[in-house]
């Protein structure tokens, strides 16, 4: 029988952080952290390894509790006008096993109050990677619109991300995937609601999701010269 990983605790917690970012808050909460949020999702992550071998013997669920498909909950915030030190939601990464030589798409599970989702794609690609995959769909729009406008993706998915207001520069105005040319993201995915979440039936709906978004993460594998 499949397992639940995730209960209303989870997204209590998660909401609770949210109106108590802090570092001393969080500090005096990680045993909550731990039981509710990391521990499930680790498990969950162990469990996904199998399956996802199924769908592509390169890519990885790397149930490490440091460094591997789960995302930190510590933000980044060097950069970020925001100081707020924690993330309000928990994510995680299925990547692929060459992703530290070339940049790589990835399967997604996303876990936030009001805002779960799964999916997968390739998230603010660099400019060299952006301008090299809409090279390659420029080339090669018959294997794009068979990954991605066929009954089973169509029918799930919803693509993510911004697109130019203008086509791309050194690509035809006229291509036929013109709209997939002006994107600037190339990912795709589906939500689900908190209840369904702390349910028996995520991991099993998240395997199919990522079926669903398969081919085009074996495209833009493709379009990196990755194997999928």
């Amino acid at each position: 029988m499949p397992n639940a990983y995730f209960t209303p605790a989870t997204f209590r917690f998660l909401r609770s952080l949210g109106r108590n970012n802090s570092r001393e808050w969080f500090a005096a909460h990680k045993a909550d952290y731990e039981r509710h949020v990391r521990e499930p999702f680790l498990a969950l992550i162990a469990d996904m390894a199998a399956p996802l071998a199924k769908l592509s013997p390169h890519y990885r669920a790397d149930a490490r509790r440091n460094g591997g498909s789960l995302f930190r909950i510590h933000r980044d915030t060097r950069f970020s006008n925001n100081k707020l030190p924690y993330k309000t939601w928990q994510g995680s990464r299925f990547f692929h096993a060459r992703r530290h030589e070339i940049p790589a798409p990835s399967f997604y599970l996303h876990i936030e109050p009001g805002d779960c989702f799964a999916g997968g794609g390739m998230w603010h690609p660099e400019p060299d990677t952006l301008k090299n995959i809409r090279g390659f769909l420029a080339d090669n729009p018959e294997a794009w619109k068979r990954a991605t406008r066929g009954k089973v993706f169509s029918g799930r998915m919803s693509f993510w991300g911004e697109s130019l207001s203008r086509p791309p520069r050194g690509f035809d105005p006229q291509h036929e995937l013109i709209e997939d040319l002006k994107r600037k993201d190339f990912a795709a995915g589906e939500n689900f609601g908190d209840d369904f979440a702390c349910s028996s039936e995520l991991l099993p709906w998240a395997i199919e999701s990522f079926r669903c978004v398969a081919p085009m993460i074996d495209y833009l594998c493709a379009a990196q010269e990755l194997e999928f």
